[in-house]
């Protein structure tokens, strides 16, 4: 039920046809998990909470910096030295106190990632490296949960959402994350964000987007991004939609899978 205090806040929710009163209660019932309160998860973030999400959970250890706020912008100034869980906190109980905010300042590894996305309905990956991307999708493919994953480059970046654990209209399960990349690339090979730097705003377009898909998710409605790699290039303000589909040789849900569990993330 929406009190008549959600029901002002969402209005604008509400008289979308798509979206209406069903929909915004579906909202209220729904979790996700995000990945990082960084340049992808702070919008994403953000819009979660404006849109009325119930239960927000958020992944991170790291600390405020100043050299964070160029991108992230659910960070302030004053949040110098807190951690990013209790700022993305304040931020998110000022912005929409309806919203439930449960803080997770771990480091995200093979030993914790199922107990805390066992929690969820939706997962979203706003992580900066491989090795986390890789951890996320297995254990997402793994608990039976849909992840919704982004990444940044320089002045690119791109989106998809990975429902590996269901089957489409023809009976086929749909593509891993490891369909798409099925190797990470060699250490070193790509630069980190602090070596080649990234446009603050393309953060937030993509953080948006990542929220937009999310609430898709939930909402059920269009056509959503399973099987869709949409690219985003800031230099020529270019957007791209590339199709993939189920590898066979997947070690996740291949013909002959290999990835029953998260021993191989274990060092």
């Amino acid at each position: 039920m929406l009190t008549a205090d959600e029901l002002e806040r969402y209005a604008r929710h509400i008289v979308l046809r798509e979206v209406g009163g069903p929909g915004q209660a579906a909202l209220k019932e729904a979790s996700v998990l995000v990945i990082g309160a960084g340049g992808l998860g702070a919008p994403a973030l953000m819009y979660l909470a404006a849109a009325g999400v119930g239960t927000l959970g958020v992944v991170d250890d790291d600390i405020v910096s100043l050299s964070n706020l160029q991108r992230q912008v659910i960070h302030a100034t004053p949040d110098i030295g807190k951690r990013k869980v209790d700022s993305a906190a304040e931020q998110i109980h000022a912005l929409n106190p309806h919203v439930n905010f449960e803080a997770h300042a771990v480091r995200l590894d093979a030993d914790n990632v199922m107990a805390l996305i066992g929690g969820y309905d939706l997962v979203l990956d706003g992580s900066d490296n491989f090795e986390t991307r890789y951890l996320v999708s297995d254990a997402c493919f793994l608990a039976g949960k849909t992840l919704i994953t982004a990444a940044l480059g320089v002045f690119d970046g791109s989106l998809t959402t990975i429902r590996a654990h269901e089957k489409n209209a023809a009976g086929e399960f749909n593509p891993t994350y490891r369909c798409l990349f099925p190797e990470p690339p060699p250490p070193g090979t790509v630069p980190a964000c602090a070596e080649a730097g990234v446009m603050g705003a393309l953060a937030g377009i993509l953080g948006s987007m990542m929220a937009l898909e999310a609430i898709r998710e939930i909402v059920g409605f269009g056509e959503g991004l399973v099987g869709r790699l949409l690219m985003v290039d800031a230099r020529a303000m270019r957007f791209e939609t590339l199709r993939y589909a189920r590898d066979p040789a997947n070690p996740l849900n291949g013909d002959n899978p290999v990835i029953t569990d998260l021993s191989a993330h274990r060092t």
